[in-house]
């Protein structure tokens, strides 16, 4: 697919909102709660601190350096031209999000180096399944949003956005964990279905592709939804969000322990291991209800 050239701004929200608007909600905290109530409430409510695992940190190095790969010349698009960027920006990110060094203990060069090279090896996946010399994607790393049922602003970043010549719109996702599985895969596709969602909202085109491209093992899992579906999934997020309302006024997010636990930051505060949730916060009814915990969602890699 090809288009026009790449846009990568990335404003923080839509200029004009309307003001029936009353909440905004991205895929990644829309996933939280239908994962686990209580992990949204502890990402979203309580905003209790994360620390990246190394995990995500290579997702958001692939991430960065397949963004910055699509701004070389496309005869430039090379396995070789990837692998440079890697350590040059890995050391922006590291600038940018200085709890990233933290990965490493200080001096521990191997570790660093051993962790750029497994990074390295992804991009290797990345080459084996597309050939990034025969793609102009229409935008990266970008920001959309739409408004439905009148009262619910969604909005998420798009890893990369294809648009043909006939118009045609394929949503790119990239993957940097294993080949799918069931817990995993389930997650990836709400994910792209949001976003198929306001861009058929926002474009009122259907998305004909959501293409998931898992780099660790080189296989693609393409998608087709159909406007039927769509409508069903608007009613599905709708319906997330009024459950989020209801929980958030009662002040009730249980925990639905899940598989995903082995992965979860706050088993120490779950009542599923032992815990005990930290008091409400007595702010939460004050925030500002057109955020859902970050300016920005989920960071690149955080979801793998």
């Amino acid at each position: 697919m090809t288009a026009d050239p790449v846009t990568t701004q990335q404003p923080p929200l839509p200029a004009e909102v309307p003001a029936t608007v009353r909440a905004s909600l991205s895929p990644s905290r829309a996933a939280d709660f239908k994962t686990c109530p209580l992990l949204y409430r502890f990402r979203s409510i309580d905003r209790l601190p994360e620390r990246p695992s190394v995990e995500q940190a290579r997702g958001t190095l692939v991430h960065a350096v397949l963004e910055r790969l699509f701004d070389l010349p496309a005869a430039g698009r090379t396995p070789a031209a990837a692998g440079d960027l890697v350590a040059p920006q890995w050391e922006r990110l590291v600038t940018e999000q200085p709890e990233l060094a933290g990965l490493f203990a200080d001096g521990d060069e191997a570790a660093r180096s051993g962790f750029l090279r497994s990074a390295a090896a992804l991009l290797e996946g990345y080459f084996a399944v597309e050939d990034p010399r025969r793609l102009e994607p229409a935008e990266r790393e970008s920001l959309i949003s739409a408004v439905v049922d009148e009262e619910l602003l969604i909005r998420g970043y798009l890893d990369r956005l294809d648009v043909a010549p006939d118009g045609a719109l394929r949503v790119v996702d990239y993957k940097t964990g294993g080949a799918p599985r069931e817990a995993f895969e389930a997650r990836a596709l709400f994910q792209l279905k949001f976003y198929a969602l306001v861009l058929w909202r926002t474009r009122g085109v259907v998305p004909r592709v959501l293409r998931l491209l898992y780099l660790r093992d080189g296989e693609v899992c393409d998608y087709a939804p159909d406007a039927d579906e769509l409508v069903r999934f608007e009613r599905t997020v709708v319906a997330l969000w009024r459950a989020i309302e209801a929980a958030t006024a009662a002040q009730d997010f249980r925990p639905r322990p899940s598989r995903l636990c082995d992965w979860c930051n706050h088993q120490a505060l779950c009542p599923s291991f032992g815990g005990t949730p930290p008091p409400f916060p007595a702010a939460a009814a004050a925030a500002d209800p057109l955020r859902d915990a970050r300016s920005r969602p989920a960071p690149p890699g955080a979801d793998e």
